[in-house]
Parts: structure tokens; sequence; C-alpha cells
């Protein structure tokens, strides 16, 4: 039997390889097993405005991604995120505004001008930091291609780790170490989700 519920709207964040859409996979399996109704999204969301960025070649900043990237952020909210939390579904999402806070300060974009650029993007009911050192990032990534590898230089990766945890120290988000056993760092993120859950419920 399905619960019906109220929707839920919960973000995985991290540098590249630090086990979000493994854990993503897991949280989904574990949801639907309990009888929610569950919805997995990404961002980057539309194939058109990823081809639109990469096309600009030599003329792209950091800057022009972050507007792109907040564009597609709109397209994405109002045609997935928010019909389906309607529909009382719990939505997982793979990356929010938060890895655009991260990865284009990291670039050289003030943190809070992006902040400010995407006042407009539905705050999750929970946001959860994955952390772990960029070394193990990029262990974990080796031989897996990727989207934009563009962002997974060594010293992007580390400067995109420290704006993270200053979005933790911030209380944007929920610290997990992710550096250790995947079973562990599932266990931990469960906990946090299924409280959620219980206080979505009660209100």
């Amino acid at each position: 039997m399905t619960k019906a519920g109220m929707g839920l709207f919960i973000v995985l964040e991290g540098i590249d390889g630090a086990g979000k859409t493994t854990i993503a996979k897991m949280l989904l399996d574990d949801l639907e097993r309990n009888g929610y109704r569950t919805i997995y999204t990404f961002e980057p969301w539309t194939t058109r405005f990823v081809e639109d960025l990469k096309s600009l070649g030599m003329r792209r900043d950091a800057y022009i991604d972050a507007l792109i990237y907040a564009a597609d952020r709109l397209v994405h909210v109002k045609e997935v995120i928010e019909p389906a939390i309607r529909d009382g579904y719990i939505v997982v999402c793979d990356r929010y505004f938060y890895s655009s806070v991260a990865y284009q300060s990291a670039m050289g974009v003030p943190m809070d001008w992006i902040i400010t650029l995407n006042m407009f993007a539905l705050k999750p009911d929970l946001a959860i930091y994955l952390d772990v050192e960029p070394e193990i990032g990029i262990a974990r990534k080796r031989g897996y291609k990727s989207r934009f590898p563009e962002y997974e230089e060594y010293g992007i990766l580390r400067k995109a780790r420290e704006i993270y945890l200053e979005m933790v120290r911030r209380n944007m988000l929920v610290y997990i170490y992710a550096g250790r056993d995947i079973g562990d760092v599932y266990r931990d993120v469960r906990n946090i989700v299924y409280r959620a859950i219980e206080q979505s419920y009660r209100r």
C-alpha cells in the first residue's frame, strides 16, 4: 500500500565522487519498499541548457555558467519538482542550487551573488552534504566519463569543498562525512531522512 503524504523535497550534495547518485538510488529503493511514492531527479536538468552552455566555448565564464544553471533550475522547479511535491511524492534531487554556489564560487563568482540569483529556488525540506576530500572523490571517479570534466580539477574541487563547508556553517546543509564505507554513510543518511519524514507528518 502506498503512503499518502504532503510530499517532501530532499537534496543530496557534494563534490564529484562523494557518492550522491549511489546514495540517492539506495534511498529511493528503501523509501519505495516502505510504501512511499518517490521521484529521482538531478541537475543540470534540461539538455538544451547544457548544450547552450557548452556551445559558448571560449566566451564562457563562471558568471554565464551561474546564469544558465539558474535558468535550467527554474524550468526544473516549475516542470518537475513542484508538481511532484503537490502530488505527494518524495522528490530526491541529485544536486541543486548549492552546486552552483560551490562550483561557480570556486571559479571566482561571489558566493552571495549566486545565492541571491537563486532566491526563486524552492527551499528543500532537507539538504544533505556528503563530504569527501578531493583526493577520494577523484580516485572514485577514475575511469568514469563525466558530463562536466571542467569542474573535476583538483584545485576546483578543493575550493568547492571549502564553500560547501561554509554552507554547512551557515546551516544551509546537513553534514555527513562520506569518505567511509557506503553502508555506514547510507545509514546516517537514512536516519536523517526518516526523521524529516516523521516531522513532515506531524505538521
